[in-house]
């Protein structure tokens, strides 16, 4: 990941000019040919050119004069261009200049630049030798704070994090070493973490989270991160909670289609998101109190798995058929669910791939949201969602849904049917919450099958800047 940095001395050969019009170049900059060639490759807003000026690369990035969620995200995908082309040419560094009117863009640019470079390389043998070239961007601007510096700094490094721990394979991050990841990276910085292990579990009777776990040779983990800042706004905390299913087989309800066990090293994205969030938040040193809870686990068939037909006894003592072991990764939210209630939360806010439902509704362009948090917290993560382009939907979340979790034999049964399987699993969640919550069904959104823009092939860290924007904005 490239370092970010503000207003430094730097030894560079490559430039980048933030411009609304040709007009915004200077000629102390630029030769009249060499503007006259620049409006010739710029055809519309949010296109780039190149000069080289011998011992120089200059890039001009055109942008438009309306600012909008939808020109900052065009502004994001001009950074990751600009990337592309400063890779190819084997950049080291580059400084940046916004010539224009509104300095909002360059934080958006660079952003897009930052994302973008990322690269996940630990288990090749030539790593140093596909490794980008670009280390170091370096803003110049008298606009700029140092707190939005911080911030961009934060959200950027977040999301690298949270797509590292995605793209690492079981054979590495099990769900103790998810915890160990998660306690080491993030103490550092002043956030409290207590693993609770298996013993500690069973003697909460996390009946869910045990029962996933029982096909496993590996413990199951339930992380307890904690962000309290002396000057919080908020008197009660906003509880984040991940889904650490770290490898999803499906359990002895085996998933049947084919390569759809390729990537359920995924399956702990939602973990990640609320990680990620969570270092971003303590990093930029946000003053919200925030608490994240990550039950972490596999998922794999053996001769003590739980089976279909099982009925399980919940932390909150309601009692669930299995009829899908493939539907685990609700029977560990629903313990964590539960278990925030000890906190007295103010908001609880969960993140999980949980449904294929939500991946045939929205394509990879959006997440699903719904829950009890009301119009209020709707509202402004669907506002943070467009922000940071990590956009979410709210899905219908009628009584009428619930009706359909009923169960002959149990308090509840763990699948509601063919029809409306995202809101089904949204209601069954439901079953263990008593506090104003919302449930996010990143499945959408938290791997993707090729590179697009600044997004890689493989994870793409959904969430951490979503929940990020949100908590920044908090309160406020």
């Amino acid at each position: 990941m490239a370092t970010i940095q503000l207003n430094k001395q730097l030894e560079t050969t490559s430039f980048i000019y933030i411009i609304e019009e040709i007009k915004d170049l200077s000629k102390d900059l630029f030769s009249s040919k060499e503007i006259d060639y620049i409006d010739s490759k710029i055809k519309k807003d949010f296109d780039c050119a190149s000069v080289n000026q011998y011992d120089k690369e200059i890039i001009v990035l055109k942008i438009a004069k309306e600012h909008s969620p939808q020109n900052q995200e065009k502004a994001r995908k001009g950074g990751a261009k600009i990337t592309g082309m400063l890779n190819t040419s084997k950049s080291t560094s580059v400084s940046i200049t916004d010539l224009s009117s509104n300095e909002s863009y360059v934080i958006a640019v660079t952003e897009g630049m930052a994302l973008a470079n990322y690269q996940f390389l630990k288990y090749f043998k030539d790593a140093a030798e596909k490794k980008n070239s670009l280390q170091t961007i370096n803003i110049n601007s008298s606009t700029i704070k140092a707190q939005e510096l911080e911030e961009l700094i934060a959200g950027v490094e977040a999301n690298a994090w949270a797509k590292d721990l995605v793209n690492e394979p079981l054979s590495f991050l099990t769900a103790s070493e998810l915890a160990n990841q998660i306690a080491e990276k993030t103490t550092k910085i002043g956030v409290k973490v207590e693993v609770l292990d298996q013993l500690k579990i069973e003697t909460l009777k996390m009946g869910g989270l045990l029962a996933v776990n029982k096909g496993s040779l590996d413990p199951a983990t339930f992380t307890i991160m904690e962000w309290k800042p002396e000057n919080a706004r908020n008197s009660k905390p906003v509880i984040l909670v991940g889904k650490g299913i770290v490898y999803d087989t499906g359990g002895l309800s085996l998933k049947p289609t084919k390569n759809s066990m390729d990537f359920m090293k995924s399956d702990m994205g939602g973990a990640a998101a609320m990680a990620g969030a969570i270092y971003a938040i303590a990093k930029a040193k946000i003053p919200v109190h925030v608490v994240g809870l990550i039950p972490a686990t596999d998922n794999r068939p053996s001769g003590n798995a739980y089976a279909p037909g099982d009925v399980i006894k919940m932390h909150n003592g309601l009692t669930v058929e299995v009829l899908n072991t493939d539907a685990e990764g609700r029977m560990v939210l629903a313990d964590a669910l539960s278990y925030a209630k000890k906190f007295d939360p103010e908001l609880v806010i969960d993140a999980a791939t949980l449904t294929g439902a939500a991946v045939a509704a929205l394509g990879p362009e959006a997440s699903a949201i719904m829950g009890t948090a009301g119009e209020e917290t709707m509202t402004a993560l669907k506002k943070a969602g467009f922000t940071s382009h990590e956009r979410v939907v709210e899905f219908p979340f009628f009584e009428e849904y619930g009706e359909y979790l009923k169960s002959d034999i149990a308090d509840l049964k763990n699948v509601g049917g063919p029809y409306a399987g995202t809101i089904t699993a949204g209601k069954f969640l439901e079953n263990f919450v008593d506090f104003p919550w919302v449930h996010t069904d990143i499945a959408p959104t938290a791997w993707s099958t090729s590179a697009k823009n600044y997004t890689q092939k493989g994870a793409t860290g959904s969430g951490v800047r979503l929940f990020f924007e949100f908590l920044k904005n908090y309160k406020k």
